[in-house]
């Protein structure tokens, strides 16, 4: 970079910083959260009983088959208000929304919540860094809406599930003093457009003061000396169980709620200028039937235009797929409590390391891709982020090391005039093209409550809806997060025990202990003792796999609970072990299955198809042990 590129560019962000620094004392958005329909004084009330609803500690979901009923009972005189094709983020989200405004909800998923891009995130919850750097030097308005808009809902989250989410500092080496006053005032913009809705002040650390804080950074890169870091701060979660989460607390709020329930056709008034309802199938049972509802809402994330060419098959494409990879690395790799980012590698693209679950994510990729129902990651992708962390580290690499990849397909709004994904906006995008099947796409993790809110909206205007109230969601506790804390862990570890039983078949007492307790309280919240319950009463005490903090009492819970019907259900989705160390969850699958097959009552066939089932999900996650080729320097 010319020094005249470096100095204009220092200047535009030193232009950005004092133009918000001026605004800040006359634009309310830049340190007050956007007026939400939740802020509504008559509204409190209605809070207030639906998180009653959702936190009683005795109550339960209803069982599947109960849930299967009430959506073949909406019939064509009695339908439902809003029914849900969709059971990620999104579509979670909004079923979420609508019943707690009141409404009659259902959602189906084909397969289970969260099994698609939701659980393939990078696990941030972000503003958008990036985004802003972008509006800053294409003085682009929409971009900074989206970066203010983004950054109050990362606070909501983290507020709303607790016990699933928290603020994470990540360091940005700079290797030359450019970089040091470049990175130090970015980020401090980016404190300022967060306003009220601040986690924590970023800061300066030394070169010596970053390597105590993060042993691994090399002190040379770029052939250059480490002259220091930038360490700010963004979100993190565990996003298939927040997904799971809303799901819980949308069944718990009233809503019918049902996974492995695939739509096959849509139904039509007598017209057929409105849809009225859709024809399901369960994948479990092979059954079919139909379901009515005013107005249907398209939440398939990638999958969305085959949704809206089912309605009409001349429908042009919203999506513009992109892939994302990750790559799992064992904890060594990165200290617990500080995450890594380097803002533009060889070929300008952002790659991070993070610590999460115990263990290290780095990422990640963003091409073009075909949508699939199991997308992989390609060697090159897993040796293209190994060789970009390879550069920042004073650890050696390895290929070997690898213990978990996945890919993701990011379901982007399409802009035909973009010349790559990087440059597609992020923001949502909410349509209804075929009258009574209203589509939401786009977007990100971070404002699914924001983006189920506006479809929900549509969907009022489309179905002619009258909700009893307004927006609840933006101050809502999901299931497991109201009152939780985070030294409810200590409840566990001192009134439970483990009780396991041996390979000679006697139960023995097990130490509930501190890191056993920590998981059990963030992946449930307050809902945990009925899992340390299980363990203890039950003699499902035992860890599923060695080094990890799973426990077998955490399979029936989820089967009984969570709606967990399949092995990968619970490997992938409620423990994360398929993500975090492949070969582990291999190692973990016939007890999984033993104890699910008790739980729902499976036959010799259906545990051998599950066996199968997982077996080739695990091979899509590229650990070293399954690894297309092995060469290059890792």
């Amino acid at each position: 970079m010319s020094a005249f590129s470096r100095l204009r560019r220092l200047r535009a962000t030193a232009a950005a910083v004092a133009v918000a620094s001026a605004a800040a004392g006359g634009c309310a958005f830049l340190s007050d959260p956007l007026l939400s329909a939740s802020d509504g004084i008559g509204s409190h009330a209605a809070l207030d009983a639906v998180q009653r609803k959702i936190s009683d500690p005795v109550a339960v979901v209803p069982p599947r088959s109960v849930q299967e009923s009430a959506l073949i009972g909406a019939s064509a005189t009695n339908p439902l208000d809003i029914l849900v094709i969709g059971g990620g983020a999104t579509g979670c989200g909004v079923a979420l929304d609508a019943v707690t405004r009141g409404l009659r909800v259902g959602l189906v998923e084909r397969e289970d919540f969260s099994s698609g891009t939701s659980s393939r995130s990078t696990k941030l919850i972000h503003g958008g860094v990036r985004y802003l750097e972008k509006a800053v030097f294409n003085l682009d308005y929409g971009q900074l809406k989206l970066v203010f808009h983004a950054l109050e809902e990362r606070k909501q989250v983290i507020e709303n599930a607790p016990h699933l989410s928290h603020a994470l500092p990540c360091m940005t080496p700079c290797f030359d003093w450019f970089e040091v006053v470049y990175y130090w005032m970015g980020l401090k913009l980016y404190d300022l457009v967060a306003g009220a809705r601040l986690l924590h002040l970023s800061r300066y650390y030394s070169a010596q003061e970053s390597i105590e804080l993060f042993p691994t950074l090399a002190r040379k890169g770029k052939n250059k000396t480490l002259k220091g870091t930038v360490v700010y701060y963004d979100g993190q979660m565990n996003d298939s169980r927040l997904n799971v989460a809303l799901a819980c607390s949308a069944t718990l709020a009233g809503a019918a709620v049902l996974n492995y329930a695939e739509v096959i056709s849509f139904l039509k008034d007598e017209s057929g200028e409105r849809i009225t309802g859709v024809r399901i199938r369960d994948n479990l049972t092979g059954k079919e039937f139909d379901t009515y509802a005013k107005v249907v809402v398209n939440a398939a994330g990638p999958f969305c235009d085959s949704v809206r060419k089912m309605a009409d098959n001349n429908a042009k494409p919203m999506i513009s797929p992109s892939s994302g990879v990750h790559v799992v690395l064992p904890d060594y790799y990165s200290p617990e409590g500080m995450g890594l980012i380097v803002p533009k590698t060889k070929d300008g693209r952002v790659v991070f390391m993070l610590p999460w679950l115990g263990r290290t994510v780095a990422g990640t990729t963003d091409s073009g891709t075909t949508i699939t129902m199991l997308p992989e990651p390609h060697e090159d992708e897993i040796e293209f982020i190994l060789d970009a962390i390879c550069d920042y580290l004073n650890v050696k690499v390895r290929r070997a090391d690898v213990l978990s990849a996945w890919s993701g397909i990011r379901p982007l709004a399409m802009d035909p005039t973009a010349k790559n994904t990087e440059s597609i906006s992020r923001d949502h995008v909410v349509c209804e093209d075929y009258p009574g099947l209203v589509t939401i796409t786009g977007g990100k993790w971070t404002t699914y409550r924001s983006m189920a809110e506006d479809a929900v909206n549509a969907a009022i205007r489309s179905g002619k809806l009258s909700p009893s109230n307004k927006c609840l969601t933006f101050n809502l506790h999901l299931v497991g997060g109201d009152g939780w804390d985070p030294a409810f862990f200590t409840v566990l570890a001192q009134q439970y025990v483990r009780m396991k039983k041996s390979y000679g078949g006697k139960v023995v007492p097990g130490v509930m202990n501190t890191a056993t307790a920590k998981h059990l309280s963030h992946a449930y919240g307050t809902l945990a003792e009925r899992v340390a319950v299980i363990a203890q009463n039950e003699n499902l005490g035992k860890k599923l796999a060695h080094g990890y903090p799973f426990l077998e009492a955490e399979v029936a819970y989820c089967a009984r609970h969570e709606y967990c019907e399949s092995a990968v259900d619970f490997l992938a989705r409620r423990s994360r072990l398929a993500f975090l160390d492949t070969d582990a969850a291999g190692r973990a699958l016939p007890r999984v299955i033993e104890i699910l097959a008790d739980e729902h009552k499976w036959n010799k066939s259906r545990q051998k198809q599950e066996i199968q089932k997982a077996k080739k999900f695990l091979e899509t996650f590229k650990s070293s042990k399954n690894a297309q080729f092995y060469d290059g320097k890792h």
